[in-house]
């Protein structure tokens, strides 16, 4: 392997064209990924036969940091992946042919290494190879929240079990670590750190987003400025938040100053005990999902529960309030291939064209952030539709 990095080291790479530089891109990543399985199957073998002890280390893992000017911490956790694919062959076999990248990995042994104990082996296996055929089209994130609610494909009665189980958990666990600190540095600014739970978390990140959004601020200091917020416009966001609180409604309102979408079938707000879903993709506790409906502003996107009317045909060009909230719950923020802007963020397109006749309709409808929403009105990009939803946009030659 030496050899053939040394024959391609010094090749000039200015001279590759777009297609080219991607091949190469991709093919080195999924090459990286192979030999991190080899690296890991040699790792195992070198713990096993106690590499290291001969100059008196403490450890394989030790050692091999010391050799590799490594910090302890990245050998143990490649360690803790080699043995993690020693048990798991599926993903094993899927990282040694570059189909799995190794933070993949590392979420789906993490997954199937938290199954209850009581899962018999054929159950572990289908969970493996489901977990592995959703890595074709899922990133690292997308794993971890597929793979927390992995029972409920392979065993759904045990699932939702262990879901409400491990939801009320976390919710216990997060209300411990509730934390605010805040001080002064003597030079004009104030300081602070917080640890909150990750619903509440969710709804400060939607308020501050709605306040640092473009349309929010080309409305308020004009165009120009309609890009993704950067952290000083989020701590901006944070002051105006603060400054705009009702002080009617301190302290005694007892509400949440944010409007938050869950979705959960009727009979959760009736009492059953199932997960509900925020619109960021988190979940919680049925439990917690009644208090909020008691204490805060929900809109009712609850199957059964009251309808709003979404499809609005010729009779109105811009989609409405209810209507993006729709599109943001179904497509979960821009729909062009690779863009992570949530739908907070985005535009809703008609897809085909208002001016080409297209409707005012959900299923017309397409989140785009400003950026790709340009480029499907631009004449100079061809906009082409994905299998799953999504679109990609090549230049026209």
């Amino acid at each position: 392997m030496d050899e053939q990095v040394d024959n391609v080291l010094d090749a000039p790479v200015w001279s590759m064209s777009d297609d080219e530089a991607a091949a190469a891109l991709v093919g080195l990543t999924r090459l990286i990924s192979r030999i991190t399985e080899l690296e890991a199957r040699v790792a195992v073998h070198a713990s096993s036969v106690e590499v290291g002890s001969s100059v008196g280390a403490t450890s394989m893992q030790a050692w091999w940091a010391t050799q590799t000017s490594q910090t302890h911490r990245s050998t143990a956790a490649k360690i803790h992946l080699a043995e993690a694919l020693g048990r798991w062959h599926l993903v094993r076999q899927a990282v040694s042919s570059g189909a799995l990248l190794t933070e993949q990995a590392q979420v789906i042994v993490r997954a199937l290494d938290d199954l209850p104990e009581d899962v018999d082996p054929e159950t572990r296996v289908l969970a493996e190879k489901h977990l592995v055929d959703l890595a074709a089209d899922h990133d690292a994130i997308d794993l971890r929240r597929l793979g927390r609610g992995l029972l409920d494909v392979i065993d759904p009665a045990a699932g939702e079990d262990e879901e409400r189980r491990r939801l009320e958990e976390e919710e216990r666990r997060a209300r411990q670590k509730m934390r605010l600190t805040m001080s002064e540095d003597g030079h004009g600014s104030c300081h602070g750190r917080f640890t909150i739970p990750a619903a509440q978390g969710a709804m400060l990140k939607k308020i501050l987003q709605g306040i640092a959004a473009p349309k929010h601020q080309t409305a308020v200091h004009g165009p120009g400025v309609e890009r993704k917020p950067s952290p000083e416009r989020m701590g901006a966001a944070l002051c105006e938040l603060i400054e705009r609180y009702p002080a009617d409604r301190l302290p005694n309102a007892g509400g949440v100053n944010a409007t938050v979408v869950i979705t959960m079938p009727l009979e959760i707000l009736l009492g059953a005990e199932k997960a509900a879903t925020l619109d960021t993709g988190d979940k919680i506790t049925a439990s917690q999902a009644r208090r909020l409906a008691c204490e805060a502003g929900i809109i009712p996107a609850v199957l059964g529960g009251k309808s709003e009317v979404l499809d609005l045909g010729r009779t109105r060009r811009y989609f409405s309030k209810a209507q993006h909230l729709a599109l943001g719950i179904e497509q979960g923020g821009c729909t062009a291939d690779g863009c992570d802007w949530p739908p907070s963020m985005c535009h809703a397109h008609h897809d085909p064209f208002w001016s080409h006749g297209g409707n005012t309709d959900l299923k017309d409808g397409r989140l785009l952030c400003p950026r790709h929403h340009a480029r499907a009105h631009d004449p100079a990009y061809e906009m082409a539709k994905l299998p799953g939803g999504k679109v990609a946009f090549t230049r026209r030659t």
